[in-house]
């Protein structure tokens, strides 16, 4: 058994319980709709307002079939990038108010323009919906930006990055770079940190069998690399990409393999496991000193690569 009173201080514990207290730990046993006025309150309560000088405003991106509510950041500084944002929230959860502020903060520290992506959820909307929302806001940003693009994302968000980032490889806009936050990337869930921090403060395994289920309709869908990055076989010509992790996450190994095959491939990755870290620390930015640590470290991820520069 892994000894949590060991690996996390008393900050993250308090951030864990505050956590716990909006956003209880069997949530997964409610209903869809529950879940998601659970976890919306909960994201209210840990807003921390916009940064000065960061202008917001909402927006949609309009396909053939639907439109793709966007919410696009700009500071008062000339922008280099723009950023394409994918939120966490195990593909059922979360929206353009849920990372309002990570969003905002992230514009402010980079100077980047920053477009939030609100992507269909399931289950009402079952695999591909969400990976043919960010490539549809993809092309868009390729086509109306001049700017480099640079995509970030946290846990599901991450997923969907890594797998926009493989499919528009061959994209003569094809993204700079890409800086993925505890992602999912459909790692070999029979080792390493799955069995590790299998039963981990913030997300379990058994959270994580939840969301591949609700997410694919119970669908076999192994080897779709849209779905799981890591089953595609092919790493080469990815773009620049720094994994950040939390310690005790079920999902972290998933940054380490992710990195060993796009270097095996000749590219540039770099990851980073942040000790005594759980899943979900972006909320714990500003109480927490290892996820204040952890932010600089994105932040400036995400402004290297938005300049075509690597620092790893």
């Amino acid at each position: 058994m892994t000894d949590y009173k060991i690996l996390i201080d008393a900050e993250t514990w308090a951030f864990i319980e505050r956590t716990n207290s909006y956003y209880p730990p069997d949530t997964i046993d409610y209903t869809i709709a529950q879940q998601r006025e659970i976890y919306d309150r909960m994201c209210r309560e840990f807003f921390a307002g916009y940064p000065e000088g960061v202008a917001v405003e909402t927006s949609a991106i309009t396909t053939p079939t639907h439109d793709i509510p966007i919410r696009t950041y700009r500071s008062a500084r000339q922008a280099a990038a723009t950023v394409l944002y994918f939120h966490g929230g195990g593909f059922i959860l979360g929206g353009l108010d849920s990372h309002d502020d990570v969003c905002a903060e992230l514009c402010a520290r980079t100077g980047y323009g920053v477009v939030s992506v609100d992507y269909q959820l399931a289950p009402e909307h079952l695999h591909p919906a969400a990976f043919d929302d960010v490539m549809s806001a993809f092309e868009w940003a390729a086509a109306t930006r001049t700017h480099p693009i640079v995509l970030c994302g946290d846990s599901a968000g991450g997923n969907l990055a890594a797998a926009v980032s493989h499919a528009m490889r061959g994209h003569p806009r094809k993204p700079i770079g890409q800086v993925l936050i505890y992602p999912g990337l459909g790692g070999d869930r029979s080792k390493g940190s799955y069995l590790r921090h299998a039963e981990a403060p913030m997300l379990t395994m058994r959270d994580l069998e939840f969301y591949k289920h609700i997410r694919t309709g119970g669908q076999d869908s192994s080897g779709d690399a849209t779905l799981a990055p890591l089953a595609d076989t092919d790493f080469s010509n990815l773009p620049p990409t720094v994994l950040i992790t939390a310690q005790c996450d079920p999902l972290s190994s998933d940054g380490e393999t992710y990195r060993d095959l796009i270097v095996a491939a000749g590219g540039h990755a770099t990851w980073f496991e942040e000790p005594g870290l759980v899943h979900g620390y972006l909320r714990a930015r500003h109480t927490v000193g290892r996820a204040r640590a952890s932010f600089t470290r994105i932040t400036e991820a995400v402004a290297a690569l938005g300049q075509g520069a690597w620092l790893w």
